[in-house]
């Protein structure tokens, strides 16, 4: 299976009551719960990994993954309160204000982290968790452990102001982007990550520093892929837009349920993909993220929708 490790946590929408006051709405969230949701409706083996709380919320969130068909076993439940996010919407792009101190995920330490069972075939790590301690430091632990023996995936999916340490936090990207297999940003992900600059050559230069693949969202302008062997390209798919929330998300659970479906889930094979690979690939997660973008909230597609 393709374990997913970081984040699961409460969006706050906005809505309105029935009497037409503005309001929040609860939607289960987090941006590796949405990818490990996304995973799973798109027909991938998967698994969950998280600081899981057994308060309401965490049930809710228990019960989205059960959904999905998504493994959560190896979760780590406590007693503490579910990460809540509040969600505010400019022109569809969502900021976000996080209540996450003391919580079942924020509270995760290397001491949770469970045995890699043999079926754990590639991991996946990212979100806000790695900007945070004690679990930044969990995660991190993790997937260096894992990194010897499986492919790893990450996305930092920065959230500007989110860690407290910011030396520290790029410190560990920095650390985990070199141990990595496959490194996805997007543009603005990796200006913070690089600085200026012309976004395909950084994304190139960072090929030299482990990973096998790079890839890179571009809004708008589409998704490409740099890879030991190859490139790739697609277009945006035309769509109306609703939000954005899940799409970079369902992005990430649309390349790795298609490199699944190609059997290209190895180190051997990543660094072997062809022009063709990368372009099958990206289309398939970018269809799935246009979905996404056209429906209120996270609300990643099932394999069914895309066929």
């Amino acid at each position: 299976m393709i374990l997913c490790a970081g984040e699961a946590l409460i969006d706050m929408l906005p809505g309105r009551t029935g009497a037409g006051a503005e309001a929040f709405v609860p939607h289960p969230g987090g941006a590796v719960f949405n990818t490990a949701v996304a995973l799973g409706r798109l027909g991938a083996p998967t698994g969950f990994f998280s600081g899981l709380s057994t308060d309401l919320f965490g049930e809710r969130l228990a019960a989205g993954l059960a959904e999905a068909t998504v493994d959560t076993r190896l979760c780590a439940r406590s007693a503490r309160p579910t990460t809540l996010a509040f969600v505010h919407l400019c022109d569809g792009q969502a900021d976000y204000a996080f209540y996450d101190e003391n919580t079942a995920g924020r509270m995760l330490t290397e001491a949770d982290l469970p045995p890699l069972p043999d079926t754990v075939a590639a991991l996946f790590c990212g979100g806000i968790s790695l900007a945070v301690e004690p679990c930044g430091s969990a995660y991190e632990a993790l997937m260096l452990r894992a990194a010897g023996s499986a492919p790893t995936m990450i996305d930092p999916n920065i959230r500007r102001g989110f860690a407290a340490d910011e030396t520290a936090y790029r410190a560990r990207l920095a650390r985990m982007i070199a141990a990595a297999d496959i490194v996805k940003l997007s543009e603005e992900d990796l200006r913070w990550v690089e600085g200026p600059g012309a976004p395909e050559a950084q994304a190139r230069a960072l090929l030299d520093r482990g990973p096998r693949l790079v890839l890179l969202t571009r809004g708008a302008a589409g998704a490409q892929a740099f890879g030991a062997a190859a490139e790739a390209r697609v277009a945006a798919r035309p769509v109306r837009v609703v939000d954005t929330v899940g799409a970079g998300d369902t992005f990430n659970g649309g390349i790795l349920a298609a490199l699944h479906r190609m059997g290209a889930l190895s180190k051997g094979r990543l660094e072997a993909l062809t022009g063709d690979d990368l372009t099958e690939a990206l289309g398939f997660a970018t269809r799935a993220a246009a979905i996404t973008v056209s429906r209120a909230g996270a609300n990643p597609p099932r394999e069914k929708d895309l066929a």
